[in-house]
């Protein structure tokens, strides 16, 4: 969660920083109200903290610019020659509550914690109904509702990175549901789906001749969202030289198709996904750092599945009602023991392989009762988040897993890389290099 301070005194704004960075929240400071505006022109930050006075700017006409920005973004004014005038000055102005230097610590944090539990609330109850799938009560998945109702309320770009299965896409659907571009087009690509030579002609179509196979004029994904919302997944995978020319679009708001030199201006807001640590990409050469930060204007983090386990018995009853009432099978319930073995699973599919795994307890089970036997079975090959700790290093105990995953997957699927990919509900080329990347071979697994 992202505060703003602005104040024209370097030792307030270390200060409050260092404090605020302590209790986990992420700060950036600004000794004018010229430059706060100007970043805030890029980034819709949780909270703002404003002095009323900076040198010689005037602290309540920066409110009014802010609030002409973002009307909800909650703003509290701070100051060191308040009086009772300037504080129903600048409640009337839209500030949510007013401090008077020297600054108490502790009622800066019980501000803040008031501010941003009322934000959080109101803004997540506007969507509460249209959340789909995005279910669980965790302190971790609560922060990725709210960073959806934040980004929901904007058309500020998105950046979502989560592990396979988390959810990624769910999540960048259900921002634009809850947008004002709602009713107009979602458009989604998987960068990592679509051979580099052809991605440029997916993103920006291209004209008769433009190319061998150019039989026809078509458009691209940037032109078929114009107004509406551009879903960008894996965007890692994208060759730097096509993300040279997404960056121009979202500088410029416009392109030309291949083959043509005529200028197509767009409306587009962009989600952008990726499943890699993007800081690495950028370290390794493979992700350009100026795109990066043109798209990380809010960033959603999903977590993983087993950082979250007090949401699996929701997530657990909410698959089985899903499951009998799409095969129209007979009720069944799932023992606690059962229950509990799912949660002590480390899950390296995430979200997608508890789907899959309570699918299949639905419709092998015998009976009305899924039992704690039902549950070792399905998870049958596959160590526990407990033994997953005695691994050690945890980058090796995830590839160790996820190795484990798609060799057991092979197995099931005869070697069928096609099959076990459609199992796995990732694309053929990703699972093809994550094979290479963990060194596995599928003739291994090939009967005869």
């Amino acid at each position: 969660m992202k505060i703003f301070i602005a104040d024209d005194e370097p030792e307030i704004r270390k200060s409050l920083k260092e404090i605020l960075e302590d209790e986990n929240f992420e700060v950036e400071t600004f000794a004018t109200g010229k430059t706060l505006l100007k970043q805030l022109k890029n980034e819709r930050p949780s909270l703002i903290l404003l002095d009323v006075w900076l040198g010689k700017e005037d602290g309540i006409t920066i409110l009014e610019e802010c609030k002409k920005i973002y009307p909800t973004l909650p703003v509290l004014m701070i100051s060191g020659h308040g009086t009772i005038e300037i504080a129903v000055t600048a409640t009337k102005r839209g500030a949510v509550d007013f401090l008077e230097k020297p600054l108490s610590i502790e009622k800066v944090l019980q501000a803040i914690d008031g501010i941003v539990k009322s934000d959080q609330k109101n803004l997540t109850s506007d969507i509460k109904l249209e959340y789909d799938e995005i279910l669980g009560n965790s302190p971790a998945i609560q922060k990725v509702k709210f960073a959806i109702a934040q980004a929901a309320s904007t058309n500020a770009r998105v950046f979502i990175y989560g592990e396979n299965g988390t959810g990624k896409e769910l999540v960048a659907k259900t921002i634009f549901k809850n947008s004002k571009r709602k009713d107009s087009p979602f458009v989604e690509m998987n960068c990592a789906a679509i051979p580099e030579e052809l991605i440029e002609s997916e993103l920006f179509g291209f004209t008769k001749g433009a190319f061998t196979g150019a039989t026809d004029s078509r458009i691209g994904k940037f032109e078929a969202a114009n107004g509406g919302t551009l879903f960008l997944d894996e965007i890692c995978d994208m060759s730097l030289s096509t993300q040279a020319k997404v960056l121009r679009i979202l500088q410029e708001q416009r392109f030309e198709k291949l083959g043509s030199t005529e200028t197509i201006t767009v409306d587009v807001r962009i989600i952008a996904a990726t499943n890699i640590p993007v800081e690495e990409a950028i370290r390794d050469g493979k992700f350009r750092e100026d795109l990066y930060y043109r798209l990380n204007v809010i960033p959603i983090t999903i977590p993983p599945l087993r950082e979250r386990t007090s949401d699996i018995p929701l997530l657990v009853d909410y698959y089985i009602s899903k499951t009998l009432e799409e095969n129209n099978l007979p009720t069944k319930k799932i023992e606690s023991e059962a229950v509990s073995i799912l949660q002590n699973h480390f899950w390296p599919g995430n979200i997608r392989e508890l789907k899959n795994v309570m699918e299949r307890l639905c419709i092998m089970t015998v009976g009305s009762t899924i039992a704690a036997n039902d549950a070792r079975d399905a998870l049958k090959g596959f160590k526990t988040a407990n033994e997953m700790v005695e691994l050690g290093d945890f980058r090796k105990a995830k590839e160790e897993f996820e190795r484990q995953y798609i060799i057991k997957t092979l197995q099931t699927n005869e070697g069928n890389v096609t099959r076990t990919s459609r199992v796995l509900g990732i694309e053929r080329s990703h699972l093809y290099r994550k094979m290479k990347s963990l060194n596995i071979s599928s003739d291994q697994y090939t009967d005869g």
